[in-house]
């Protein structure tokens, strides 16, 4: 598709032009609100607390929500609340057949079902935002601790994650790409300068070698590569259709295939399975010392880079890669049943039950693979970080957000620049038909 689209088009293609433009100014609106702070925050203690903790997880929440958490500005939160409430939405669409029959009902569900999405987001971030609250009064990160800062903080906080849905909603609608990837995308990128001037830095004071600083650099392209290559990684499933006749034509049966991505859940279970594992060293970090012996307990074997750590991880991973590609990503029932309905079979497997299996069975081998790249990606900087003592910030489920988030975008401009180039060849033909049009009557005037 890149070799088909002329980029020299984007200057005369003014609708993408508008549209990346308004992707720009919201992007930017969405940076200048992670500097707003949350009133009644004591700037001074936060800012030496996330200077202590910035070489551990803070510096990686701190990543994910775009600084906005280190700074506890009023998108502190992000927009992790409304991505988990959308996938347990989903997968309750996948297990609750009132939710499932209205997840077919087309326009009219998919606005019930993003209604009960909305609703869930102010629930999941209502209990988040007053944890935090509370554990920022515990962490005496507070000037004046109490029940009006916890509702002042609570508001603040629900209020700019619907903020930050609503942006991605108008991105995703008038602008280019997914809005919400874009706003995830966008906070992962913002903190990059930083923690690679931070990484530079210890290489000039000599606390790391310069071998460890270009390994690091080469694995790390090295891993990008790869996460391209497999994101791309397609099995083809051969498709047959038998011939056909309408009226009094017989039309010749075609071939075609169903691609099935070596991948079908994307980023979704390391997503899934991070938010869950850092919700109790979340709260112990921001909790101080104070933390009572069953959670000092969880977090002496499930903290990060801990071997059951690790391991519920990778678990957690594989888990999330087959039930949410079986349930959402592709139901081999559901894809059985369309090709039976449009008259395509598989080559020698019969339609109906028999195809399903076979799907099954196809996406099964082939998730073993997918869920072994996923695992793998997300475990490689856990594994840096923790049993090679390297600084490396840049987390696998953050390589996984931006290389998918970047080859979607860039696919949707290719896709309008050949838009508009074809357009165009539809003007030019229609202008050229009028004028052979005229010059045949004025051949038959004379």
């Amino acid at each position: 598709m890149a070799a088909n689209t002329s980029w020299a088009a984007l200057g005369k293609a003014t609708d993408l032009r508008n549209r990346i433009f308004f992707t720009l100014g919201l992007l930017i609106v969405y940076r200048l609100g992670t500097f707003i702070p949350v009133p009644g925050i004591d700037g001074q203690a936060l800012r030496e607390f996330m200077e202590g903790a910035a070489a551990g997880l803070g510096g990686i929440l701190s990543m994910f929500t775009g600084g906005a958490l280190g700074r506890m500005g009023i998108f502190a939160l992000g927009i992790m609340p409304y991505i988990s409430a959308s996938i347990i939405v989903q997968l309750l669409a996948s297990m609750v057949p009132a939710l499932e029959q209205m997840k077919k009902e087309g326009e009219q569900g998919r606005k019930k079902m993003n209604q009960y999405t909305r609703y869930g987001t102010v629930f999941l971030a209502t209990l988040q935002a007053y944890g935090l609250a509370v554990s920022l009064e515990t962490g005496d990160l507070v000037t004046d601790p109490g029940l009006f800062f916890r509702a002042s903080c609570v508001i603040t906080l629900v209020g700019g994650t619907m903020f930050l849905m609503w942006l991605g909603e108008q991105i995703t609608a008038r602008g280019i790409g997914n809005g919400i990837s874009l706003i995830i995308f966008v906070g992962i990128i913002a903190e990059l300068p930083a923690a690679l001037a931070q990484f530079l830095s210890q290489g000039r004071s000599g606390a790391l070698s310069p071998a460890v600083i270009v390994g690091v650099i080469l694995m790390v392209i090295a891993v990008i590569a790869f996460v391209v290559f497999m994101e791309r990684a397609l099995r083809k499933i051969h498709i047959q259709y038998p011939r056909r006749q309408v009226g009094m034509k017989v039309y010749d049966g075609g071939n075609s295939h169903l691609p099935v991505k070596v991948n079908p859940s994307g980023v979704i279970p390391a997503i899934f399975a991070s938010s869950l594992l850092l919700l109790p060293t979340t709260i112990s970090t921001f909790s101080g010392n104070q933390t009572n012996p069953i959670m000092s307990t969880i977090l002496a074997y499930f903290g990060p880079g801990q071997p059951l750590y690790l391991a519920f991880f990778t678990i957690m991973i594989v888990f999330f890669a087959y039930f949410y590609t079986f349930n959402v990503a592709f139901k081999p029932d559901d894809v059985a049943e369309n090709l039976k309905n449009q008259n395509g079979f598989v080559l020698g497997i019969r339609p109906g039950k028999k195809t399903a299996d076979y799907l099954e069975y196809v996406v099964n081998r082939i998730l073993v693979l997918g869920s072994g790249y996923l695992a793998a990606v997300c475990l490689l900087p856990e594994i840096l970080r923790s049993q090679l003592s390297i600084p490396f910030y840049f987390g696998g489920t953050s390589v996984l957000i931006v290389v998918s988030v970047t080859m979607d975008t860039i696919q949707q401009v290719q896709s309008h620049l050949l838009a508009h180039q074809y357009e165009g060849l539809i003007e030019k033909s229609q202008l050229r038909g009028k004028g052979g049009k005229k010059r045949k009557k004025g051949t038959a005037r004379r």
